[in-house]
């Protein structure tokens, strides 16, 4: 609905009878003596001149538009139905799955045309529409409920159905992430929460890597349900090879035992771990009976050196933050103890704010060895020096202040792969503390991220990379990185994006150290099943110079025999591969390429790791479902009561049509119409009096 009116602003509107006066007495001075013309013809002229003369004056006045227009919004109703494998796994006697999505879908239609509403399916990730396949490897009900209170902010959310077993195993806690959605929730009960006939391994606690020769231990939570007097045999094979086992009574019908595994880390690589607990009789699943880990071994760790000129809480983060990976092991250490430290030992030296007071010892062996260099600048940075320890960044600056900036990533960046969710969360951390000035890039590098200053997009780098003839470097130039790991923890309640981050810029920087000519690498060892594959290749010339004008095959074999053939794509100055998903497995490759009359080749395996996160538990959460239903003042119902839903959702008062009020404002001399009418109104009058014969 639009309505219209007139306001005069700080004008008197008293100004609208002096221009209707106005009018009149210039109409009535021009038609006042005795003229050629007929009485009523007489009377109508000098109405459309003072009409005329009324709305020229009106105009003069510079009167506004007032327009209101009514916009009703419908309130949303969102559904959201847990797609996962639990839900097919381990359903109640009686519940057909195909049959509850139809039931589902038909909620619209009983709804009626008063409310808007929408669907979607999750397990990992949230996607639009219903399904009815329940094949998904994994549940973050957490993620789904922040994504859909994203999408539909500001937005009127009358309310929530959420239909799941109250199962998840990624995210946080839903309670939580369900207050920040302020609407009724209501739950769909699925599952089944009989405990039944069960052993199964509940979690696995493990380090992702361990050092040739070492020993490392493995925890294992065995459980075991309805099945007091049974006893869990559990094993542990390497490459078809038992190296553990132990068996422990059941004293309960709901048993959890923690069993501490010793394994000894004796060969090199990805080492794939098969831990089995025996099925018994009348076990309802036997699908989580298994569980495969995957550690890799390595020979030895990278030393990372990591120089500052004063204490700063971005010290701890970036150590901790690397040595989240632990094939690196960091030195922090003040410059001023450079002279007791041996250079030789390491792969790779972070100089934090410490360019000022880098020794000559520092730079030769940075110079000679090639040593790659992560340059972080920050208020205390002495910006001459630090433009020219290095060449990529050039920061102009009359004066030593700083100002805040936000990561914005770059589209594009080719030289690593990071995950979509780090992407995400680089976007929306709090700001850093970069030197305030000018920002020119040195022409031979790529930016992942640059400074955006308040709702402003800039140019200028915040953290970029470099190669020059194979010494490579990375500059960071913003201080700050500890508000960013306070605000990734508070939020998500880890550092996963700060912590792959870190990790990616010193693969990055150190992957080459061996001065490979052609090296491939997949982005990790380890993939998850229904993960993209990703994988990088680098070829250097004499000169060690990247290009990749030649073009890149490769082949995967999986151990069951498969073959599968790609070519790489080019990005930047390298190339990369995005295999896609592939089946679980262990995987090798063989990659190759001809650069002039040399053909040059690399190898390596990767492996993709099955998921049975969905077969750990079998008996549905309940308790939880109520307890979303409740705080927010919603109901919890039964996948039989799916029926009453509609009507529950018409009775709460709280769910309801919001009209909302837009009004605009508009010079009236902007109207094409009332110009329009001052031309006919003068024309008509023109006309009658050239017909009758007066001019």
């Amino acid at each position: 609905m639009l309505l219209f009116s007139i306001t005069w602003g700080t004008v008197s509107g008293w100004w609208t009878l002096v221009c209707l006066l106005l009018g009149v007495l210039y109409a009535w001075l021009m038609y006042r003596q005795p003229v050629g013309l007929g009485k009523s013809a007489r009377h109508l002229l000098s109405v459309f001149r003072a009409l005329a003369v009324f709305i020229l004056a009106f105009l003069l006045v510079s009167p506004l538009i007032r327009s209101v227009a009514y916009d009703p919004q419908k309130p949303l109703i969102l559904v959201a139905q847990d797609n996962s494998e639990s839900i097919r796994l381990f359903k109640p006697a009686g519940f057909e799955a195909g049959q509850f999505v139809n039931n589902l879908a038909r909620l619209k239609q009983e709804l009626g045309d008063g409310y808007d509403l929408r669907e979607f399916n999750f397990a990992g990730v949230l996607k639009d529409g219903l399904s009815g396949k329940f094949n998904g490897k994994q549940t973050d009900i957490s993620s789904a409920v922040h994504q859909l209170n994203e999408r539909f902010s500001n937005q009127n959310i009358g309310a929530l159905v959420l239909a799941t077993d109250g199962l998840y195993n990624q995210g946080s806690d839903p309670v939580y992430a369900a207050r920040n959605l302020k609407t009724s929730i209501y739950t769909i009960a699925l599952g089944d929460t009989v405990a039944r006939r069960d052993l199964l391994i509940g979690n696995v606690n493990y380090n992702k890597t361990a050092f040739l020769g070492n020993d490392f231990v493995v925890e294992v939570l065995a459980e075991a349900y309805q099945a007091k007097g049974e006893n869990i045999r559990l094993t542990v094979l390497e490459d078809g090879k038992q190296v553990f086992s132990q068996t422990d009574a059941v004293t309960s019908d709901n048993f959890k035992k923690i069993i501490p595994l010793k394994l000894t880390a004796d060969k090199k690589g990805t080492r794939k771990f098969t831990i089995n607990i025996a099925p018994v009789k009348n076990e309802i699943s036997i699908q989580n009976n298994t569980e495969t880990i995957y550690v890799e071994v390595l020979d030895a760790k990278q030393k990372i050196l990591l120089l500052y000129d004063g204490p700063h809480p971005d010290i701890s983060v970036i150590k901790q933050s690397i040595e989240s990976n632990r094939n690196y092991e960091v030195k922090a250490s003040l410059t001023s103890d450079l002279p007791s430290l041996k250079l030789n030992d390491y792969n790779l030296v972070v100089l934090y704010q410490a360019a000022e007071n880098v020794s000559g010892a520092l730079q030769n062996f940075i110079e000679k060895g090639k040593v790659p260099v992560w340059y972080i600048a920050g208020g205390q940075t002495n910006l001459q020096q630090f433009n020219n320890e290095q060449k990529a960044v050039h920061i102009s600056a009359g004066h030593d202040q700083v100002q805040e900036v936000f990561a914005q990533p770059v589209a594009g960046f080719s030289l690593f792969t990071l995950s979509d969710s780090t992407i995400n969360k680089l976007g929306h951390f709090p700001p850093l503390m970069a030197p305030f000035g000018d920002y020119r890039n040195g022409g031979n590098g790529q930016v992942l991220l640059k400074q955006k200053i308040g709702e402003v997009s800039t140019n200028y780098p915040l953290l970029m990379f470099s190669d020059e003839n194979g010494h490579r470097i990375a500059v960071l130039t913003g201080e700050g990185l500890w508000r960013w790991s306070l605000s990734e923890y508070q939020n998500y309640g880890n550092h996963h994006a700060l912590e792959e981050l870190a990790n990616q810029v010193v693969q990055y920087l150190t992957v080459n150290s061996n001065r490979q000519r052609f090296r491939v690498y997949p982005a990790k060892n380890v993939f998850d099943e229904g993960e993209n594959v990703i994988l990088n290749a680098e070829l250097y010339n004499d000169a060690l110079e990247l290009l990749n004008s030649p073009d890149v095959k490769i082949d995967l074999k999986s151990d069951s025999g498969k073959n599968y053939s790609f070519l790489f794509t080019r990005t930047g100055q390298s190339y990369q591969l995005d295999a896609g998903t592939l089946p679980s497995g262990d995987y090798s490759y063989t990659a190759s390429v001809k650069l002039g009359t040399q053909s040059l080749t690399a190898n390596g395996r990767l492996t993709v790791k099955p998921l049975t996160l969905e077969t750990r538990q079998t008996a549905a959460d309940h308790k939880l479902l109520y307890q979303l239903a409740k705080q927010s003042g919603g109901q919890m119902l039964m996948s039989s009561q799916i029926g009453e839903l509609a009507g529950l959702i018409r009775k709460n008062d709280n769910i309801k049509t919001i009209v909302y009020e837009d009004k605009r404002y508009s010079d009236l001399i902007d109207l094409k119409w009332v110009f329009v009418l001052v031309v006919v109104l003068l024309s008509a009058e023109w006309f009658i009096r050239k017909r009758e014969g007066e001019v």
